[in-house]
């Protein structure tokens, strides 16, 4: 059926060299010697490890546990020994070491007992669920947990769902071969995702390039009886990024602000469909994808690969020309080249391009931009490169920021063609790295200033409640001992006439019962000192017999010398 195809801005059109690796069928990698499985290999969280060394496993068992929603499980690709759970070089272009469980093969490749599961009597969520523990993950590059994106917006209908197979980076053919020889298992993947978003239409782009993978698809969707729309689409690189395709397939575009379903559209890669299938159809998690080797090697071909396999031991497989002197990772416009030849393959690793300077001779010596505006014209997502390189380069990323360069998903066309040989790109990356450092140590900052005032509230707290219970405790002990030396002063003296009784008032706060306390405590120390001045008062002396009459002389001696005036003389006099 002939449909109305919309355009994208820019894109160019690289040499796509996709002949050399599609004169044979899949082939089956053998057991590697070692295999080296990084728990971290989608976005999202760090799976956990579940095994340690020394460990008995088999194919397919969980090795990582997927450590919240937005994460993927990782599983054991084939049956051995666990030899150890430590750090390893991962395939990134950082060349950082990442936590590995480290297998050795015992030959056997036994499987787990497998499950497959009627997914149609299944709610969706526990569909979901079982496509996380199976490590489903976005395998055209993304690698976005797909069990995430199987969630339709609850405000927009769902209109669109896109299934990608246009795979427009040069070298890689490894989704052409997989819609060639298994279309019907990944039309099948398709119909579970269809399912699940219930969306109107479901399309089905390819590009122009590769009509045995359209028809073998066609072929498929009415074997199977689906209504699925295959598309065939102009040949222009990126016409497989997720945006522009939704952008040729249904006309709409999708700002960086928001995602696609805020659109009612949703976007699959093929080799998703094929693993979300054997997920469930088959109870297989995913530990093993199909990867394209070529480049400078004699026999390029398409393999299915364990995950974890080194990247060295592979490239054996296609027999590399004695001046290779590197791996590329994923196409010539997007890959890299990874740190080390013996890196594992992991679920992002699409394509493994031996690299030699025949084949990829070394660009001429950067020259300085000149702002032809060519890198502006090729930009798919409508950005100006030119002024992000200049505030990449003046590491002013504040500016960067404000010409949008996380809008950038580094397709590589404007390097492609900029006139003064700037690598355009790795500027992009090394400002988007310091951006993501930088706002890292301010968040660490953050915690760091919220965990210290948090204390001091914490201190001030516990000072407050200290100050309380002692302030307690005082008033209260000040409440008994006036109200000891209240029933003191009743006991020494005559009780008071009665008086009318005052009329009842409210009860009093604390600190009129603390007050009231003080003043008790000092009326009762004014009544006892009164008491001993009068204990010590001397007593009528008239009728005193003479020993008594020369103790009294003895006192009022003492107390002349001690500069004491008599109990007779009136306290402000002075003693002479």
């Amino acid at each position: 059926m002939l449909m109305n195809l919309f355009k994208f801005k820019g894109g160019v059109k690289p040499p796509t060299n996709k002949t050399q690796s599609l004169g044979k069928p899949i082939a089956v990698a053998p057991l590697p010697s070692r295999l080296v499985v990084p728990l971290h290999q989608s976005i999202g969280g760090t799976p956990r490890p579940v095994v340690q060394a020394g460990d008995k496993v088999l194919k397919g068992q969980l090795i990582g546990e997927a450590d919240g929603w937005i994460s993927a499980a990782v599983h054991a690709p084939t049956s051995g020994t666990v030899v150890e759970v430590a750090m390893h070089v991962q395939p990134h272009p950082s060349g950082l070491d990442a936590m590995c469980v480290v297998i050795e093969p015992d030959g056997k490749d036994a499987w787990i007992a497998r499950e497959p599961i009627d997914y149609k009597a299944l709610t969706p969520e526990q569909v979901r669920e079982r496509l996380q523990q199976a490590g489903v993950v976005g395998l055209g590059g993304a690698v976005f947990p797909t069990h995430g994106k199987l969630t339709a917006s609850k405000t927009v209908p769902m209109e669109e769902m896109v299934i990608n197979g246009a795979e427009c980076e040069p070298f890689i053919t490894c989704d052409d071969l997989l819609m060639r020889e298994r279309a019907e298992e990944v039309v099948r993947g398709v119909g579970i995702f269809r399912d699940l978003l219930q969306p109107k239409k479901v399309l089905i782009g390819i590009e122009d390039n590769k009509p045995e993978a359209a028809e073998a698809m066609r072929a498929a969707v009415k074997a199977v009886g689906e209504h699925f729309e295959v598309i065939t689409v102009p040949t222009l690189y990126p016409a497989g990024g997720a945006k522009q395709l939704i952008r040729v397939l249904t006309g709409k575009e999708v700002p960086a602000s928001k995602r696609s379903t805020d659109l009612g559209v949703q976007c699959f890669n093929v080799a998703t469909a094929y693993t979300a299938w054997r997920a469930i159809a088959h109870g297989e998690p995913v530990v093993s994808r199909l990867v394209t080797i070529t480049g400078n090697v004699h026999e390029p071909r398409n393999y299915e690969v364990l995950i974890g396999t080194p990247m060295d031991e592979l490239l054996k497989l296609a027999t590399p020309h004695p001046d290779t002197d590197g791996i590329v990772m994923g196409g010539p416009m997007m890959g890299f080249l990874v740190p080390e030849p013996g890196v594992p393959v992991v679920k992002a690793t699409n394509c493994l391009i031996a690299h030699s300077e025949r084949l990829f001779p070394p660009k001429a010596p950067e020259m300085p931009c000149i702002r032809c505006g060519s890198c502006a014209q090729a930009c798919p997502h409508e950005l100006q490169p030119f002024e992000m390189y200049w505030f990449s380069r003046a590491k002013n990323f504040g500016k960067t920021q404000e010409y949008h360069i996380f809008d950038c998903i580094e397709c590589g066309c404007c390097s492609f063609v900029c006139p003064s040989r700037i690598p355009l790109v790795q500027y992009f990356r090394f400002a988007k790295s310091e951006i993501w450092a930088r706002e890292r140590e301010k968040n660490a900052a953050d915690q760091a200033k919220e965990r210290f005032e948090f204390k001091q509230f914490r201190e001030e707290r516990e000072k407050a409640e200290k100050a309380e219970k002692l302030a307690k405790a005082a008033a209260a002990q000040a409440a008994k001992k006036a109200a000891e030396a209240a029933a003191a002063a009743a006991a020494d003296n005559a009780p008071a006439p009665a008086t009318e009784a005052p009329a009842p008032t409210e009860a009093p706060s604390a600190a009129d019962a603390e007050k009231a306390a003080k003043l008790a405590t000092i009326q009762a120390a004014m009544e006892r000192a009164k008491a001993q001045r009068e204990a010590a008062q001397p007593k009528n002396t008239d009728h005193l017999t003479p020993e008594q009459q020369r103790a009294a002389e003895e006192i009022e001696s003492r107390r002349a010398t001690a500069g004491l005036a008599s109990p007779e003389t009136p306290a402000n006099e002075k003693s002479e």
